[in-house]
């Protein structure tokens, strides 16, 4: 194996386009771990290419996002939009465009780290077929899914079957919190490899402004309780828990009280059909008048948002670690989040927050309060948050430890050694003798070099 391919490594993410505008449909935490994660190890000299399911013919097939970082678009199923609950009958026709791909271009990747259980199914294929190791992020499990959910979808035992799968064959599973290897042992399997590394943000974007400044941009009234939601439109990120805890605030309109519900929306598709559910429930509650929809917000403009908000929450039923909290923690805005996941681990209650039982209406709103009511304690907050992120979440961090993980599992085993020293020397067994002097010191040299990698 050349240095070269050494430093090559596939992202998978089937349903994730790492290139898409984050807020869309089917574009949310996922895509920002894996478009961060592979830039950041460009960074460090990785050859990265993240791979996607192309979804329309407009789409670009390669996006470069800089030297070393690219996004591959590969066609599975016809070129249009199609849930992921739907997707994986055509998971068969983007692993042969994957193998193609690798043909045309005359390499393999030794390495490939999946997102999500669709691309998971990928990795393993791609592990019999070519022996390619396996990393896997799990960013959802489907045994805490289906706990949360009323109506459970068909694909549900095929994706419990291939999360089991994977974490008892891949190298290595990456939980992104304490809580998320929990489940995963609890609800999934007791044997696989699993290491903690968690998400990360960009500590230099996020965090870029100050309050005075973000609402000054945005035309907020500086005496305003800004409390804002950031995300997808789906029934599980607790929306409406939200929306009602607002309602009950005992602060009230005299507080000059708002609420931003910041994410895209798709007419039609299930994004645009809870934000219409959303937008019902807020008139029927009577605080149309102080909550503000703005849409989908650009990674340019979140941060103004976060910035400018007193406090963000984050509602969800479940969260395996909770991207959208640690970007306003990072923004010094205190932060109040379901009592689920990921969030026991990104939010410290009574340092960086608070934290209350998922879909609990009542203390949604005195947590709210609490943070509203106080802003010196609220500022102190916001301080903890962003040193919390400063020293565990940042992008760089991430992909250093990912990068040394990576570096661990490319290095030939004793295994692997013995059996391609067998192999050279059964090749070399009929040479001349002044050709097999030649080959046996190639291979002692050649020996010698991975006993250092191995040792190392």
């Amino acid at each position: 194996m050349n240095s070269t391919t050494q430093r090559r490594i596939a992202l998978i993410s089937v349903h994730g386009d790492p290139a898409i505008e984050i807020g869309k449909e089917e574009a949310g935490g996922q895509n920002v771990y894996v478009r961060n994660v592979g830039e950041a190890l460009g960074q460090l000299g990785w050859q990265v290419d993240m791979f996607t399911r192309k979804v329309s013919a407009k789409q670009e097939t390669i996006v470069q996002h800089s030297e070393n970082c690219r996004t591959i678009r590969l066609q599975a199923g016809s070129l249009e939009f199609v849930p992921r609950d739907d997707l994986f009958e055509y998971l068969p026709e983007f692993i042969d465009n994957f193998l193609k791909f690798q043909t045309e271009n005359g390499f393999t990747y030794s390495l490939i780290h999946t997102n999500y259980w669709l691309s998971s199914w990928v990795g393993m294929e791609l592990k019999k077929i070519q022996g390619s190791k396996q990393v896997h992020t799990y960013h959802s499990l489907g045994a805490v899914k289906y706990n949360t959910i009323e109506d459970i979808p068909l694909i549900a035992n095929q994706r419990l079957t291939v999360e089991k799968e994977v974490l008892e064959t891949a190298e290595r599973i990456v939980a992104t919190s304490p809580q998320e290897k929990e489940h995963m042992r609890e609800l999934v399997s007791l044997e696989g490899n699993i290491d903690i590394i968690p998400c990360g943000t960009d500590i230099r974007q996020f965090g870029c402004i100050d309050r005075v400044a973000a609402r000054a941009e945005l035309g907020i009234a500086s005496d305003a309780k800004l409390v804002l939601y950031v995300g997808r439109f789906d029934p599980r990120k607790g929306i409406e828990t939200l929306v009602r805890a607002v309602a009950e605030s005992k602060l009230g309109k005299n507080e000059n009280l708002q609420l931003i519900i910041g994410g895209g929306s798709r007419p039609g598709q299930s994004d645009g059909i809870e934000r219409d559910r959303i937008e019902s429930i807020v008139k029927e509650l009577g605080i149309s008048d102080i909550t503000t929809f703005p849409g989908r917000l650009t990674q340019e403009i979140l941060p103004t948002y976060y910035a400018a908000a007193d406090v963000s929450v984050v509602a969800s039923h479940y969260e395996p670690f909770g991207l959208v909290a640690i970007e306003a923690m990072a923004c010094s805005t205190p932060v109040v989040a379901s009592d689920v996941g990921g969030l026991q681990y990104t939010v410290v209650p009574e340092e960086t927050g608070l934290l209350a039982p998922p879909q609990d209406v009542p203390a949604f709103a005195a947590a709210i309060d609490r943070i509203l009511g106080n802003p010196e304690w609220a500022e102190k907050l916001g301080k903890g948050g962003r040193k919390r992120v400063e020293s565990k979440f940042s992008w760089d961090g991430v992909a250093t430890q990912l990068s040394e993980l990576y570096t661990e599992l490319l290095q030939p085993t004793a295994k692997e050694l013995v059996q391609s020293t067998a192999e050279l020397v059964q090749s070399t067994a009929k040479l001349p003798v002044k050709e097999l002097v030649q080959s046996t010191a190639e291979l002692v040299q050649s020996t010698a070099k991975k006993s250092v990698l191995v040792a190392k």
